[in-house]
């Protein structure tokens, strides 16, 4: 295959050994940010009956990590095709790792959240940078492949990092979420100084600040209304305001697009058939996934009552139906005529597996939750890897830095909002299903009540005696309500995006357009 100027440094030819350890190392890396986002959901119960964190402030220390990474994803992208992949890949892990680190000092829920932010912008230099590396050193027909197991350690990772913080609860406290974050990130960045090459765009455009500044205040003022509209009120002033200021941010940045001659992202680009359908399955997708994972967590350890790990262990059965799906999506999309009947497909399975989520109850025995895993998991992978393909074979090479940053804004920016819209609906539902429980009590323990379900195994509530255990049982009931609210909207989400899918993908790899420079 002919070189391109930007694909690696002249004369420097890349063996099939080289490129799986550039495969291996970005998929650390990639794994180190994933996990940042799913692992510390498993702490998430932990950490709240330490530090007192209401759930609204669970919701904000796990999603100012996302939508910061969301927010400065398409800038990481165009930094990368300017001043090289390699390094800015290797500066992210520095930031990245160096944030985690102050991480393990922290118990502070408002202290949490900034050092959450500090370890989003990392991720943000990160996560696009692996995709690319990945674009633009693999020869065109191993390219595919080496998608597929970047789409499975995007998707089973996560679960891989929740079984590891797991673990690390068993024997530590959840501050030690922070040293794995910490450890992979140091490997990472040794990885990388190793072998992945030095890869730069052979003429950059002038780096679009204003997109950038307009794109974050878009994702952060509209997840900022969606969190704390439950506790403010969705009438409040603030929770308006911030979604105003969310929807006109994101007009804005639109039509600021549209005037630049080289933009930050060209909103013609969604012109592409290949690159609208997979951008908008990626959202969906990962709107579900993350936001589902959030929940889940919780439900698992505040309502069955097992531990950090025990949680862990109940979703490791994802990863062993995602990984191989992912892996043969691309064969089954080719064999099918196309992604427009696999990824529809794919986001229906997810939907049903929702259904059986919305049916669960204090005391649903395990293999029902298993059922809706299976089935969520397999629609993930039949759904993520032509979706991803799609993207990047929508443009030409020299911009896989902003194909790689496309794909995963929408990763991102479909977390940021699962996490805040299934974190809200949890959150409205419980409140909603405590309103009369709490009634009797004084007004300062009834907020606490309101506040979190994690306070309701304190002490203060215990002295209640049966009627505390009473009010422990209602909060169960009032939580799993609060599931069902989630998962059925998220349901209701999955299938009007399969619908979008199918209308706007093409239906056979001959009708992708491909952008050229």
């Amino acid at each position: 295959m002919a070189k391109s100027p930007d694909q690696h440094q002249a004369g420097e030819e890349l063996s099939p050994a080289r490129t799986r350890l550039i495969l291996a190392v970005v998929g650390l890396a990639l794994m180190a940010v994933i996990s940042a986002v799913a692992g510390l959901n498993v702490a998430l119960p932990s950490l709240a009956r330490d530090t007192g964190a209401t759930q609204t402030q669970l919701t904000w220390i796990v999603d100012s990590y996302t939508v910061v990474f969301a927010g400065l994803l398409l800038f990481a992208g165009a930094l990368g095709d300017r001043f090289g992949r390699r390094l800015l890949l290797s500066v992210g892990l520095v930031i990245f790792g160096s944030a985690a680190a102050l991480g393990l000092f922290v118990t502070d829920p408002d202290q949490l959240i900034v050092v959450r932010i500090l370890m989003g912008v990392g991720a943000a230099a990160i996560m696009p940078t692996t995709l690319s590396v990945i674009t633009t050193s693999f020869p065109e027909a191993e390219r595919p492949r080496a998608i597929g197991v970047w789409v499975g350690i995007a998707g089973g990772g996560a679960v891989l990092g929740l079984f590891a913080t797991g673990l690390l609860l068993e024997f530590f406290p959840w501050t030690s979420f922070f040293g794995l974050n910490v450890a992979l990130a140091i490997l990472s960045l040794i990885g990388v100084l190793a072998v992945v090459p030095t890869s730069v765009d052979a003429d950059p455009p002038a780096l679009d600040v204003v997109g950038a500044a307009l794109s974050l205040v878009a994702v952060g003022a509209f997840v900022y209304g969606i969190i704390e509209g439950p506790t403010r009120g969705w009438s409040d002033p603030i929770t308006v305001a911030a979604l105003a200021v969310g929807i006109a941010a994101g007009i804005a940045f639109v039509l600021w697009e549209l005037r630049l001659e080289h933009p930050l992202l060209d909103p013609r680009l969604f012109r592409l058939r290949g690159f609208s359908a997979g951008t908008l399955t990626i959202t969906v997708q990962f709107m579900s996934s993350f936001g589902f994972f959030f929940i889940a967590l919780q439900y698992l350890q505040f309502v069955t009552g097992r531990s950090p790990l025990e949680a862990a262990l109940a979703l490791l059965p994802l990863p062993f139906i995602l990984l191989p799906t992912a892996r043969r999506a691309p064969l089954l999309a080719e064999r099918m005529g196309g992604f427009g009947r696999l990824g529809p497909i794919g986001l229906v399975s997810m939907a049903i597996g929702f259904l059986v989520f919305s049916q669960l109850q204090v005391d649903s025995p395990y293999w029902f939750f298993v059922l809706g895993l299976l089935l969520f998991g397999f629609g993930m992978g039949l759904a993520g890897t032509p979706a991803t393909t799609a993207i990047t074979g929508s443009l030409s090479r020299s911009k896989q830095g902003v194909a790689s940053a496309v794909n995963d804004t929408a990763r991102e920016l479909g977390s940021a909002l699962g996490i805040a819209i299934f974190g809200s609906l949890l959150n409205q539902g419980y409140r909603d299903g405590m309103a009369e429980a709490v009634a009797g009590l004084p007004p300062a323990v009834a907020e606490r009540v309101l506040g979190s379900i994690a306070f309701t195994g304190s002490p203060e509530i215990a002295q209640f005696g049966e009627a505390g255990k009473r009010l422990v049982d209602q909060a169960r009931v009032a939580f799993v309500g609060g599931v069902s609210d989630a998962v059925v909207v998220g349901s209701v989400i999955l299938v009007v995006g399969a619908v979008g899918v199918a209308i706007l993908a093409p239906r056979a790899q001959r009708d992708q357009v491909v952008e050229t420079d």
